[in-house]
């Protein structure tokens, strides 16, 4: 296998570094606007652990992206559609429903499937949403992410095609991580992820857990049973519903992992130790359940 040849044709994949200085010229922006109006959107320490979340998912992203774009290749070779899916306007407007499709599962079995939400849970360990928190991306979750995709090139459209309308997806997410920006017209709330929606999924209160998993479209939240609006008489409280007070990069990225090793141990059955892995977070075999449903449903939120 020629790995220089997929390498050189993935490094095409050049928006998501495009978009960086502008990521961080956002995020001095609205820093300044903080300071300015004594907000208390940031946190110095907490921003530096969030831009260290972006960098170790770098390295970690890297084999598993590039493994994918080589699988990804292979299945777009074997689609009976490859021929007549193209650069089309069509093909374009198809690709970004699919992708949005495949992002909104992938983002919500990252909150409904424990070891997965081991991968996710850094991005939402901080307590402050701000720009510099969109960059506090889930480390471990890089590892199965693209599983999400690998049904998209059966359909005909080319790895290339994909990556781009996937980082374009990523780039939109960006914005919607501020607590600057009111609601939008009711037109674009019904339809598109904004940013009172983020603020819904960022929240730990019990009425907004797991909620708005949407990616570009909130529509599939709407369609799929996990939309939540944001209230005005309940101001979303960011970060976990148990923090874990810590800046060490290290322990943000791996706490989950401990706690999820630590319950498969005190578990004696097989099945509950297997359920403390694939279960939702929160689910305990010996104490009270946790999982955020459970908790809506408590409070009759569902």
């Amino acid at each position: 296998m020629d790995w220089k040849y997929y390498i050189d044709l993935l490094s095409q994949d050049q928006l998501q570094f495009i978009a960086l200085p502008i990521f961080l010229l956002a995020i001095i922006v609205e820093w300044r606007i903080d300071e300015w109006r004594h907000l208390d959107l940031y946190k110095r320490v907490d921003s530096w652990v969030s831009l260290s979340m972006l960098i170790f998912t770098g390295i970690v992203e890297f084999i598993p992206k590039l493994l994918a774009f080589i699988a990804f290749i292979y299945l777009h070779e074997i689609s009976p559609l490859r021929d007549i899916v193209g650069r089309q306007w069509w093909a374009w407007a198809s690709l970004f429903l699919f992708d949005d499709f495949a992002y909104y599962w992938f983002h919500r079995m990252n909150h409904e499937v424990r070891l997965f939400w081991a991968g996710h849970v850094p991005h939402h360990s901080s307590v402050k949403l701000n720009y510099a928190t969109a960059l506090r991306q889930g480390v471990g979750e890089r590892v199965h992410k693209y599983f999400f995709w690998i049904w998209i090139p059966l359909l005909g459209f080319d790895p290339l095609m994909m990556f781009t309308v996937i980082s374009i997806n990523l780039i939109y997410q960006f914005w919607v991580h501020t607590e600057l920006v009111g609601k939008m017209p009711s037109w674009y709330e019904y339809v598109f992820n904004t940013p009172s929606h983020h603020r819904v999924h960022h929240a730990s209160n019990v009425r907004y857990l797991d909620c708005n998993h949407a990616g570009l479209f909130i529509l599939w939240d709407r369609l799929f049973g996990t939309f939540s609006e944001e209230k005005d008489f309940e101001k979303p409280i960011y970060g976990l519903t148990k923090n874990i007070d810590t800046y060490n990069p290290f322990k943000v990225v791996t706490h989950e992992y401990q706690a999820i090793w630590k319950d498969v141990l005190k578990a004696s059955k097989w099945t509950d130790k297997l359920k403390y892995v694939f279960m939702a977070p929160g689910w305990s075999h010996d104490g009270k359940d946790l999982r955020a449903k459970t908790l809506r449903r408590e409070l009759r939120l569902n």
